[in-house]
């Protein structure tokens, strides 16, 4: 153990992807481009031991995600699962799918919060970005019976290009249902997010004018509302501590039972990931090659190795390295000391600026549809 290398701790957090299935086709998922098949989900009594394990290890909390996890029909069964384990429980939902009767039967089970998302803030919009109609009128009725049985909820506005306008609108929506909290999370570029960095590229405008709103916003409803934000990568100086530095605080458990160590961390195509399947969850924490990567600062190379920041942000995202430079082990270029932020800050500004007018919708696996926008 060097003075580099600190003390694994134990998870935190475990994100659970219980399937990959999901009704909305968001331009935006970051999820992986080829999505685990139904036939290769685990089953209940796997993701029951899962939680089991999780517990033991020391994770507190459990996010109950997908795609959109209510397209499992043991939903209920689960969440009752990790509450026996003693796991603090959020399901994180597009809220379609969902009825007052299931949400109710989640309540009885144990389940402790809900983050429901949002496309936009009327159905115009959030109907087209979702590629799903009459689905926000859904989120609506769903949120109205979150709020009757009194979960906790945390409304998650994902923004671009074509609906950072409607930001202010978000924050007094997550007001008026009773949100304990609302992630303004500017849309990040992986998986299906790049096929569409044309259409969905915010402005450098826009980007700071959303630092405004949110500032703003933050000090008019302290103590009514949290406000967490995910600021515009491409348009910021440094980057940020992604999860919280790799395999320090959580852990992803995909639909198929391969353990990783961030949603996007399939991206990175010399990693190797353990299965939960195959291997204790504690082996895989502490001991799995993909957590040991980019764990610490061993790995880094200049200009990251000698910098003040390096634990403090740890590079940035791996991902985010990978899919613009080529090199996960990069730093990551939203950095101003990076030698490819030149090209980024370009590339966005490009990408921003473009008319491109069709967004590519996730569809099923190897089979986008790609549709007409007005």
């Amino acid at each position: 153990m060097t003075a580099e290398t600190p003390a694994i701790r134990p998870p935190i957090a475990m994100l659970a992807e219980l399937t990959h299935r999901c009704p909305l086709s968001c331009p935006y998922c970051s999820n992986p481009i080829e999505l685990a098949l139904q036939e290769r989900e685990i089953d209940t009594e796997t993701w029951k031991s899962v939680f089991r394990q999780a517990a033991d290890l020391g994770v507190l909390q459990l996010h109950l995600s997908g795609g959109e996890p209510a397209s499992r029909r043991d939903l209920e069964e689960l969440v009752g699962a990790a509450r026996d384990a003693g796991l603090y429980t959020n399901l994180i939902t597009s809220g379609i799918g969902l009825s007052e009767r299931r949400l109710k039967a989640l309540d009885e089970a144990g389940l402790d919060h809900v983050q429901l998302s949002l496309q936009g803030t009327d159905a115009a919009m959030a109907d087209e970005i979702g590629g799903y109609r009459g689905g926000f009128d859904r989120k609506m009725k769903v949120a109205g019976w979150i709020a009757d049985i009194g979960f906790p909820l945390t409304l998650n506005a994902v923004l671009h290009r074509r609906n950072l306008h409607q930001l202010p609108r978000a924050i007094e929506m997550a007001v008026e249902m009773g949100a304990r909290r609302i992630e303004v999370a500017t849309v990040q570029f992986h998986g299906w997010a790049l096929k569409n960095r044309d259409t969905l590229m915010p402005t450098r405008e826009q980007a700071r004018e959303a630092d405004r709103i949110v500032t703003e916003a933050r000090a008019r409803l302290k103590g009514t509302l949290v406000i967490d934000y995910v600021p515009a990568d491409y348009h910021s100086d440094y980057p940020k501590r992604c999860m919280g530095g790799w395999g320090t605080t959580g852990l992803n458990v995909a639909p198929d039972g391969k353990v990783l160590p961030c949603h996007a961390a399939e991206s990175i195509p010399h990693l190797t990931f353990d299965n939960v399947r195959d291997t204790p969850l504690r082996d895989i924490w502490y001991e799995g090659s993909a957590f040991q990567a980019y764990r610490g600062t061993e790995w880094m190379s200049e200009p990251c190795k000698s910098c003040e920041r390096k634990t403090v942000d740890f590079g940035g995202c791996r991902c985010q390295a990978m899919a613009i430079v080529g090199d996960a082990s990069a730093t990551d270029p939203v950095c101003i000391k990076s030698p490819h932020h030149g090209a980024l800050v370009a590339q966005a500004d490009a990408h921003a600026a473009s008319v491109e007018a069709r967004l590519v919708y996730r569809s099923a696996p190897g089979k986008p549809v790609v549709e007409p926008v007005d």
